[in-house]
């Protein structure tokens, strides 16, 4: 007897009724524990289960729960995400745990195809012990290229992929891709390192007091050697880091105040990072996607570099420059003018701040585009604009930027991806998935046509824009083979 209900859903409907698939780009399991452990052992011996049990910011030790307030106002230990899975619906909290069972109910929610991120392994790539986190993210990676193998012409997860050092990174790549044969990945977007001088004089503060390293500038590493093996094992990096408790989202009491944008956050830190440091120009055949923080953050980033070179590229510099202070008119206006300030209107120039007068500067220092080599308006358009894709949830009416010509520069589109993050909250009965992103054209937001590039034109852009054979062998392959042929 099956389990699922055979009563046609409203996402099954509207799919029948669309001449192309839907394809979701960021699906979740919730992890079957047991066999987290199982392969952990595998990996890395008994001892480190243990210490995933046992880690002070991991998802079974509950710190927050086993402290008072006032242990919490004094420690400031950040309240944390809590009931992340919906459970009223006993059928949807075992689907996002069971592949067999997902695969059987895709139908009903409208999708054809899905693309599965963890849930605990968000928190495993991040893990900062050195020793621990490669071995999470392995025994996660043994775990689902065998679990999802059996229904690969439906779903397919991601490997996940640490990056604490290029090593690191290309050694998951190598073992999951070159391995295992996973054909997606996600990526950490920073890394959280000690800063030097503190680590020097006061190593106890370290883990209070730290930096993050987007990878693309600045960094520690050249993580250019990450980037190249990307392309050699034809697989486009994704990122999906969570960001509660760092910086402004750190309230002790309220989970929503955390969660709010810091997907968005972490996105938007290394999407900048990956522009500013130049990896899309010296990688041009690479995409980026960034997951669960929508489109606005991306629209908003995309109007700002191009109003920040408007004002401080190298060519207009030097309507800033002190050197361009004429200082003879300047006396002569605060003579004139100054009565306000009496006999302070002649400030001797030792008094004067670098905020307000200019800072002392190489001019070498300041074309901060060099390193992606922007010389007009127009660079930033093309190394921004199809080398980036946004994951969108269902419900998310910011969705409609991507598609608003008017509003972006140069009247450009951006790459959103529909993003139905089932298996979380965002998502309370699964059933609504594809129901969920086409109410975006029943409010008459999106056209029909910018549904057909949100659920599968977008998708199939990113997924085989190194890979042509992503889809091979999927419920999918033949509408993606001629959608791509269509283009050529």
């Amino acid at each position: 007897m099956t389990t699922v209900a055979k009563a046609k859903s409203k996402s099954a409907e509207i799919r029948s009724r669309l001449t192309h698939p839907i394809i979701d780009s960021d699906g979740h399991t919730a992890e079957f524990e047991p066999a987290v452990f199982d392969y952990l052992r595998e990996v890395a011996g008994p001892k480190a289960v243990e210490r995933v049990k046992t880690f002070p910011a991991g998802p079974f030790t509950y710190r927050w729960h086993r402290l008072s307030w006032d242990q919490r106002r004094d420690e400031r230990v950040t309240r944390p995400h809590w009931w992340v899975h919906p459970t009223r619906n006993t059928l949807d909290r075992a689907t996002s745990t069971l592949p067999k069972l997902l695969h059987e109910r895709l139908d009903e929610m409208g999708l054809d195809f899905t693309v599965i991120y963890p849930s605990m392994g968000l928190f495993g790539i991040h893990v900062g012990d050195d020793e621990l986190r490669p071995a999470l993210c392995r025994a996660f990676n043994k775990l689902n290229s065998d679990i999802y193998r059996e229904y690969s012409d439906r779903m397919t997860p991601v490997a996940i992929i640490p990056m604490h050092s290029p090593r690191e990174a290309i050694e998951e790549l190598d073992y999951a891709v070159g391995k295992l044969g996973m054909k997606a990945v996600v990526m950490a977007s920073f890394v959280r390192r000690p800063i030097p001088a503190v680590e020097r004089s006061a190593p106890e503060m370290s883990r209070y007091a730290y930096w993050l390293d987007v990878l693309a500038m600045d960094s520690d590493y050249d993580y250019d050697p990450v980037w190249a093996k990307c392309v050699e094992l034809k697989v486009c990096p994704s990122f999906h880091s969570p960001t509660a408790g760092i910086g402004f989202r750190n309230s002790i009491s309220n989970f929503v105040f955390n969660h709010i944008g810091h997907f968005a956050a972490s996105a938007d830190a290394i999407c900048k990072s990956i522009f500013l440091g130049g990896v899309t120009r010296r990688f041009p055949e690479l995409r980026f996607s960034f997951q669960e923080g929508g489109v606005a953050w991306a629209a908003t980033l995309y109007a700002d570099l191009i109003g920040h070179w408007e004002k401080h590229s190298p060519d207009v510099l030097y309507r800033c420059d002190p050197a361009e202070l004429d200082h003879k008119l300047l006396s002569e206006l605060f003579l004139k003018y100054g009565d306000t300030y009496g006999e302070l209107k002649q400030q001797p120039e030792a008094e004067r701040s670098g905020l307000l007068w200019g800072t002392p500067e190489k001019r070498e220092d300041l074309d901060e585009w060099a390193r992606c080599g922007i010389k007009k308006r127009e660079d930033i358009r093309d190394l921004f604009v199809p080398k980036f894709y946004f994951g969108c949830e269902g419900d998310d009416r910011l969705t409609a930027l991507a598609f608003d010509r008017k509003k972006l520069p140069f009247g450009s589109r951006l790459n959103a991806l529909y993003s139905s993050d089932l298996g979380h909250f965002d998502l309370p009965d699964m059933r609504d998935a594809a129901a969920e992103a086409y109410e975006l054209v029943e409010h008459e937001l999106i056209t029909d046509d910018d549904f057909r590039d949100f659920v599968f034109a977008n998708p199939v852009h990113f997924f085989t824009a190194l890979n042509r054979e992503f889809f091979k062998g999927t419920r999918v392959e033949g509408d993606a083979n001629r959608l791509i042929a269509s283009e050529h």
